[in-house]
Formats: structure tokens, sequence, C-alpha cells
């Protein structure tokens, strides 16, 4: 076992029922970082006002899991660990036991924002039938980070691919950087780009691509490597071009998620992704990230309008690089996370798994915080609030699992439920306040005093019966 390992031995209690509870807390005001606790008093009588109730019969969205981005900045900066260092820091990530049990994780096809140069796959102009497509340029940092990491999981990684950029070539401003559009006779090469690559994960690497996104960030004119297109323009690449590509080739499979991008503007673009039949039926769900607008409600909206789609969250930071070591990061992960799945969102990919001491490389300069930040001078490696915050939710709630209904509790309290496919329930508290609460959690005819400190985090997980 490795040195650190979040292997937990469960502390429980027993209600009156045959159902058996553990807690595990991670606070800031104490050495509990997903901690086994003292076990909470059975409440006898009438629960208070102040109960927090759960409806296990009530379920909504399926989930499909979490992770993090194994970007090449990730893997460039693992490498400079000694390699049982490196192989310790995926084990506390992927390990389904004694890990955080990532099963998810986001790459990026061609460079991104946070590699260490810009790079395609095929930077060959005019290249239209992909002579000089090559997995190449992934080789040195970003293929044996892959391999470890599906590796650390036991061979259970679903990893989904985003680009940020075609090659420059096709592009309307002959440069992946600094928005511009794809080229329309161009668009027919750039769909089997993707065909391409997935065969070629599949054939030399033996990794399999779970899903694609179309686009990060489509209405994004950033420094780094972006690709504009506006909500038809996505729609008629996904009908015309990349979702009948995938399926000439047997793709299938592979899940196709459009728009990739802020809430603000998510309900605009899967009108035109979902509204069209012809595009729609290739696409699985959409993708989200949170850095405009905190309406959690627009996924709802978004549901009760096309309900056979999913929602993703696929990117998510604190910006900047300055505020590294804060422990409301931590914090605001939670909040996002809860506010999402609450609103039928049925997944989580963090961004970069671990970053340096900057909150790099990052080849723009556009650095930000990271769960796990590794000092490159110095090998120190510091597992930050996120790390843990994020684990009290991957660690307990299962793939497959379902959200179920969960109403009341105090006003400073926030929450969401999720019932495992063994049958076991986990809700998680969270406590963003400068005082603890007590509250009762009440569940088939259960009731359990419990009591959440200042800036902590909980999960409560019964065992199936």
């Amino acid at each position: 076992m490795f040195a650190g390992s979040l292997l937990i031995a469960p502390v429980m209690f027993a209600t009156s029922s045959a159902r058996t509870w553990s807690v595990i807390e991670t606070a800031r005001d104490n050495s509990h970082r997903l901690s086994p606790i003292a076990s909470p008093v059975v409440s006898s009588g009438a629960a208070s006002s102040a109960a927090l109730t759960l409806n296990p019969a009530q379920q909504f969205q399926e989930m499909s899991g979490f992770g993090g981005a194994l970007t090449e900045s990730s893997a460039w900066v693992l490498a400079q660990l000694p390699a049982e260092k490196r192989a310790e820091v995926l084990h506390r990530y992927f390990d389904p036991q004694e890990g955080l049990g990532y099963t998810l994780a986001r790459t990026h096809l061609n460079s991104c924002d946070f590699s260490l140069n810009m790079w395609a796959l095929d930077e060959t102009p005019g290249d239209y039938d992909l002579l000089n497509f090559s997995l190449a340029p992934m080789r040195r940092w970003l293929m044996p980070l892959l391999h470890d990491a599906n590796n650390a999981a036991k061979g259970k990684l679903n990893l989904l691919v985003s680009p940020w950029s075609p090659p420059a070539w096709m592009k309307t401003n002959n440069r992946m950087d600094a928005g511009g559009s794809l080229r329309s006779e161009y668009a027919p090469a750039w769909a089997q780009y993707y065909v391409k690559f997935v065969q070629a994960m599949e054939r030399e690497e033996k990794l399999s691509i779970w899903a694609l996104t179309v686009q990060n960030e489509p209405q994004a004119n950033q420094v780094w490597e972006s690709c504009l297109y506006s909500p038809e323009q996505e729609r008629d690449f996904v009908r015309d071009h990349l979702g009948p590509a995938l399926e000439k080739a047997g793709l299938q499979k592979v899940k196709l998620l459009g728009f990739d991008h802020n809430r603000d503007i998510l309900e605009k673009q899967v009108a035109a992704l979902f509204g069209d039949p012809a595009s729609s039926k290739y696409l699985w769900g959409a993708a989200l990230h949170w850095y405009v607008s905190n309406d959690f409600a627009a996924s709802s909206r978004v549901h009760a309008a096309y309900p056979d789609k999913h929602i993703l969250f696929t990117e998510g930071c604190w910006e900047g690089g300055g505020g590294i070591g804060l422990w409301q990061h931590g914090e605001g992960y939670a909040h996002q996370m809860m506010g999402d799945f609450n609103h039928w969102v049925c997944g989580f990919i963090d961004w970069n798994i671990v970053l340096d001491q900057r909150g790099g490389p990052n080849h723009v300069g556009n650095f930000c915080d990271a769960p796990v930040i590794i000092d490159t001078r110095t090998g120190e490696v510091r597992y930050q609030s996120a790390f843990y915050y994020i684990g009290q939710f991957s660690k307990f709630v299962k793939p497959g699992a379902h959200r179920i209904a969960s109403t009341g509790g105090p006003a400073a309290l926030q929450s969401v439920a999720f019932v495992n496919p063994d049958g076991s329930l986990v809700t998680v508290v969270l406590n963003e306040t400068d005082l603890a609460i007590t509250f009762n959690l009440t569940v088939d005819a259960e009731s359990l005093a419990c009591t959440i400190p200042a800036h902590a985090i909980q999960s409560y997980v019964g065992a199936a019966r």
C-alpha cells in the first residue's frame, strides 16, 4: 500500500433498522481529510424542523462518474517526480479502493493552453487525406500518463477527448490560436481527423475512447488554441460531417457531446444542436464548464426541453494561479458540484489533475490552481482542499448511481444525495459558514442527529440492506 493512501476503515453506527452508516469528513479547522469520524447519535422521537429528508424511491439522473484532465502540462509535471512518487499521485487519484476512485478523464486532441507548446497531429498544409496524421506528438509526455492513469484505475478509465483547435492549415486565420473558424472546405477532413484519432488510439495504444466533444469552448476567442463555432455552425458540422463520419467508421459507441462551454450560453447553443433531429441523433448530450454564471438551473431547463440528453461537467478550475492553497477553493468545488448535480448534471471532470508551483506550465501564462500542486524545485507534493472535497463525492458515489430526492435541512446547509447500484445511500453535506450546523438526517423512518463543523464537508454512507 502506498503511503498516504485513502483506504478508509468506516466508523459504523447502527439504527433501529437494519441499515448501518459511516461518516467521512474533511474540515478546515481540524486534521480530518477524508477521515472517518465518531458516530452520530440516533435521534429519538420525531425529527426536528432542521431535518434533511431523503426519498430513495424518487430517482433522477444516472451518474457517469468523476475524474480529471490528463493534459500535457500535468504529464510534464508528474514526470519531474521520482517514479515511486509519481505512481503514488496516480494511485491516490485513480485506484478504485485506496484512491479517489476516478473513472473519467479528459485529454486534448492536438495541443491546448496546458501544453508545453502548440502542436497538431497533422501539420502538413493541404493534407486533405491526412496521410501525415500521427500520434507522435503525444508520445513523449502525454501518452505515458494516459496509460499509467488507466492502469491505476485497473483498466476501467473512460477517456473523453476534446479539441481546442484544428491544425492551423484548416482554419480561416491560418493559426491554431486567436480564434478563427474551420474552413468549410476542410470540414470533411477535420471530421476524419477525429475518426483517425479514435482508430489510432485503439490500434496503436490499445486505449479506447469513451467520448468526444465537438469543440472546447466554441464561443471563446482565446490567445491560446481556440476555434469559433456559432450554434448553427456547430450543428451543421455535427449533422453533415462529424456524426456521419463516426457512423460510417462504425464508431457509434463513442459518445459525442456538443457545447463544452459555460452555463450562460448553454441553452442557446444546445437549442441548435438538439433542436435539429438530424444533428441531435448523433449527440449523447452536452458538456459543461463553470467559468461564467452560477445559474445551475440552466441544466434543469435543458433537461426539461431535451430529457433524452445527458449533461456532463467537463472542466472547471480556479484561475489566475495566485490563490494556490486557499481552503475556499475546495469549498467552491463542492458548491459547484452540488449545484450541478441537483440540476441533472450526470458527472464531473475536473481540469488539470496536477500543476506546478506556479499553476502551470502553460505556454501562454494562463496559470490556475489544481487539487494537487507539485513543487518541481523540491519535489514536494501538496494535496489541497479540492482533492479531498472532490473525494468526498468520488469515493462514495459510484458510476451507475442515481441522484435521489432530498428536501429540507437548515438553510445554510448544502446537500445532495444518491443511491448506488448496490442499494447503498450517499448524502454529501457542505458547510461553508463560520459556525457548526446541527441537523437531522432522516430516511425510511430513521433519524440521525448530526453536526457538521464550520468550513467542512461530510459524506454519510448508508449500507445497503
